[in-house]
């Protein structure tokens, strides 16, 4: 999985596009998790795995790639509905 140290400011968001449409869900990442993240997300989408995230504030979201139509790795844009946001 990933590596858990010292949490730092949240400079990157994991962005979830659901199959059912409606707002993409944002989660704040540090930036090892964004790192590692965003070389698995091909194959998270396409085999539709169910996968532990840790988010910037050190919670953790278990997300079923299955119901995920896109997946991106992105600058953040706020802390309005974001999952994980460390202030």
């Amino acid at each position: 999985m990933w590596c858990r140290g010292v949490m730092s400011a949240a400079k990157r968001a994991l962005v979830l596009h659901l199959v059912g449409g409606g707002e993409p869900v944002w989660v704040a990442l540090d930036e090892d998790t964004a790192a590692d993240l965003g070389q698995r997300l091909h194959q998270l989408v396409k085999t539709g795995q169910t996968w532990n995230i840790p988010a910037a504030d050190g919670t953790t979201l278990v997300v079923n790639f299955a119901h995920v139509a896109t997946a991106h790795v992105a600058p953040l844009n706020g802390d309005s509905r974001m999952y994980g946001y460390v202030k």
